[in-house]
């Protein structure tokens, strides 16, 4: 089995390909257009962060009052060279359920049949399926419980096990360094979203 090893770099450039349901989810819809104007350039530019905090190598993004997703943590792993994404991974907090939502974006080239798994030397996940694949990748999306999130914590390691096309297997490693500042910022910072979010009107 072969390991594969990136420099990290956080690139927020193109992030809706591996947020595709959480960055649709976040972003609001543009305003229409005032009467006998010209539509806005950016009518469909996906909604820019209010507030960003970096935590080793992990990064925590809010939005603003408008978004149905407040917050969410991410890493994305960067091939220096060519600039193009190797792997990002995201989580969201879905507080009314009390899960976590992961979002993985995986390399082009993978066998989608045999899906991932995320290993660490404190957790291993399921088999993660694809979902979705364009021209920058393939994209799993996955649930977590607070117990997998714990063991994340505690992990000194983590690696995406993956398939190619050609049935080669491939380890991608990530770091999980700032990961437990990264998810106890996220909790707080949804807080105070949700806490300072204006009352919705109720119908009569």
């Amino acid at each position: 089995m072969k390991s594969v090893r990136f420099r990290f770099k956080h690139l927020f450039a193109g992030l809706s390909a591996i947020a595709f349901l959480a960055g649709a989810a976040a972003a609001a819809p543009a305003p229409a257009p005032a009467q006998g104007s010209a539509p806005a350039a950016n009518a469909n530019k996906p909604l820019e962060p209010s507030e960003t905090k970096n935590f080793g190598d992990w990064t925590v993004r809010c939005f603003p009052p408008s978004a149905k997703i407040p917050c969410q943590m991410l890493e994305l792993l960067v091939n220096k060279k060519s600039g193009r994404r190797v792997l990002g991974v995201l989580i969201v907090y879905n507080k009314a359920q009390d899960q976590y939502v992961m979002q993985i974006a995986m390399p082009l080239g993978v066998m989608v049949q045999n899906g991932a798994v995320l290993g660490s030397d404190s957790y291993t996940s399921g088999v993660l399926h694809y979902r979705l694949c364009d021209m920058q990748g393939c994209y799993a999306i996955a649930p977590l419980d607070n117990d997998a999130i714990k063991a994340l914590g505690r992990a000194t390691k983590a690696e995406m096990r993956i398939v190619s096309a050609d049935g080669k297997k491939f380890n991608i490693s990530f770091s999980l360094d700032g990961f437990t500042a990264a998810h106890n910022a996220l909790l707080d910072m949804m807080q105070q979203k949700t806490s300072s979010a204006p009352p919705t009107e109720k119908g009569h």
